[in-house]
């Protein structure tokens, strides 16, 4: 009977994966009370075969999973319908009410009749047990013969807490509850006297905001977080994630934040390989509709290093939703397993984002700045612009005051703390980071983003002519410009070299630099060219084309 309700109440059961030979296990797991026999793809199939009762009960629920997503997105039309209509008034919600509770519990047989389908299925009786023998005891042997399933992630036993590493139990100075440190945007009014009556007038105008970041442009700004589009996926990230795990051997774990939010990760250990980048770990960050299961983990894979994968909070097997200050309580338990659990030192560590993981990316370099190096892909350098390009011209304030209150994506801030080497790889067709057309690349905010970020790191380089040479080599739309460019002021790399090398030398890695100083206007352009083109790669190619593997190179440093 307890294993009855058991697999009335436990999670839905996708796949069963493939186990290499190397890796099996004896048959029994000592540390469970009943012997539990590991899944060998010689006996079973590798995609779980709900039996019929199963399979169209768990049918029933998941429509009804979909009726219920979409009446909640939209109920506010749906109350504002029914209130004009007069629909909303005690003798006609009592009825309604009850028909509610009568579809609730016909939904609840249902799921009792998909509990005895499952009770009825040896597979799912033996994942059920497992799963039960996981909760109860973490050995390594019961968390091997989970990881041969693959679940509702819910249900998946929390694998790393961010409390876990001793040095932030004895630490006040590390994450609260409330969530870690970030950069917050200076007061819209400098100078302004914060009085009652001030607080007072604002009240509206920061409710409004609220609500629209907490409705419209939450989902907007990460559409991967909506569950329809989720459920639309869900094919294609079962699949994604059956290849990390049985031709990557990845491994899945589940990360508590200090929000308590849960995060899904995926790790490929390549240490054990004769290449030599599989000592590194690539920490991969995603777009706002990117998944680890089918984002931008395999061009890391592809050329050969080790690959930590995550999902933003909301999105796939990761709770939450994805505000900025839970995107970086995420990436900072992220971190914090790799160092801790993995057992990958900081400098062993580069952190690559594609598109908006640049936010992640940028915050995980200022709050750990002795990690190896940071490549932003198809980046920008802040989310006000490509914001108001979405949005009506009537509505500047509103957007930028909501922006900046609630969804502050200041890479640029966080990547000027950052002291290590930066690659930037802009693309030439770009269609999501330009502000006017994808044929004009100038409005790449990728442009801007190298821009600042060498006007900190270079000020007296980055002057006016500096400033102006650097525009025009951004401006060039193919390699032959570009060299035009760079040939044209007749750059000496040797020379820019022994210039950088020198004041290195003499004054310390530390930015911001002072060289340039008592230089020339040619020599400036020159370093300027030089800098550029170091910290700033094209790939021609849109902004959804996957990077290849050969483009996928360390940044450039002293």
């Amino acid at each position: 009977m307890a294993k009855l309700l058991s697999c009335v109440l436990g999670p839905r059961l996708y796949k069963i994966y493939r186990e290499r030979d190397s890796e099996r296990a004896p048959a029994s797991v000592p540390e469970t009370p009943t012997a539990i026999t590991a899944p060998h793809s010689s006996s079973w199939d590798t995609y779980y075969q709900p039996r019929a009762l199963e399979k169209h009960a768990d049918s029933i629920l998941a429509l009804a999973s979909v009726f219920w997503s979409i009446s909640y997105y939209s109920s506010p039309f749906a109350f504002f319908y029914l209130y004009r209509k007069g629909y909303l008034s005690l003798s006609k919600v009592v009825p309604f009410s009850h028909y509610a509770g009568t579809l609730l519990l016909l939904l609840a047989g249902v799921a009792c009749l998909r509990g005895i389908g499952r009770w009825t299925n040896p597979q799912y009786r033996q994942f059920i047990t497992i799963l039960e023998a996981t909760h109860r005891n973490q050995s390594s042997e019961n968390k091997r013969q989970l990881a041969n399933y693959n679940f509702d992630f819910r249900s998946w036993p929390v694998d790393f807490h961010w409390e876990e590493p001793s040095s932030r139990k004895e630490s006040r100075g590390g994450p609260s509850r409330r969530g870690v440190a970030l950069l917050r945007p200076e007061p819209l009014h400098r100078g302004t006297a914060d009085t009652l009556l001030n607080r007072v007038k604002k009240l509206p105008c920061q409710i409004t905001s609220y609500l629209v970041a907490h409705t419209l442009g939450r989902r907007m700004l990460y559409p991967g977080s909506v569950y329809l589009l989720q459920k639309a996926l869900m094919p294609v990230l079962l699949q994604g994630q059956a290849r990390l795990v049985e031709e990557c051997n990845g491994r899945r774990a589940k990360l508590l934040a200090c929000d308590g939010n849960e995060i899904d990760t995926m790790f490929v250990d390549r240490r054990g390989t004769a290449e030599p980048q599989g000592q590194k770990l690539v920490i991969c960050c995603e777009g706002n509709a990117g998944f680890y299961e089918v984002g931008c983990v395999s061009t890391p894979l592809e050329a050969g290093y080790s690959v930590l994968g995550w999902n933003h909070p909301g999105f796939a097997g990761s709770t939450g939703v994805p505000f900025p200050q839970n995107e970086a309580n995420a990436m900072d338990v992220v971190v914090q397993f790799a160092i801790h659990r993995l057992g990958f030192q900081p400098q062993d560590i580069i952190i690559y984002a594609w598109s908006i993981g640049g936010f992640t990316a940028t915050w995980a370099a200022m709050s750990y700045p002795d990690v190896s190096a940071v490549i932003l892909d198809a980046s920008f350098d802040d989310l006000v612009p490509l914001a108001l390009k979405v949005m009506p011209d009537s509505w500047r304030g509103l957007v930028t005051r909501t922006v900046r209150q609630h969804l502050n994506l200041n890479n640029t801030e966080q990547l000027c703390r950052y002291q290590g080497p930066v690659l930037l790889i802009r693309r030439t067709k770009d269609e999501i980071i330009t502000t006017t057309v994808p044929e004009d690349i100038m409005s790449n905010r990728g442009n801007d983003l190298l821009l600042k970020l060498l006007q900190h790191r270079y000020p007296r380089v980055m002057a006016e002519e500096g400033l102006q040479v650097v525009r025009q080599w951004l401006e060039a739309s193919s390699q032959l410009e570009e060299a035009s460019i760079y040939s044209r002021w007749e750059v000496e790399e040797d020379w820019c070299l022994s210039v950088l090398r020198s004041y290195q030398a003499e004054h310390g890695p530390d930015f911001p630099w002072s060289v340039g100083e008592d230089m020339s206007a040619d020599g400036r352009r020159q370093l300027a060219l030089f800098l550029a083109r170091k910290h700033l790669h094209n790939f021609e190619a849109t902004h959804c084309t996957p990077l290849p593997a050969q483009n996928f190179q360390m940044p450039w440093h002293l």
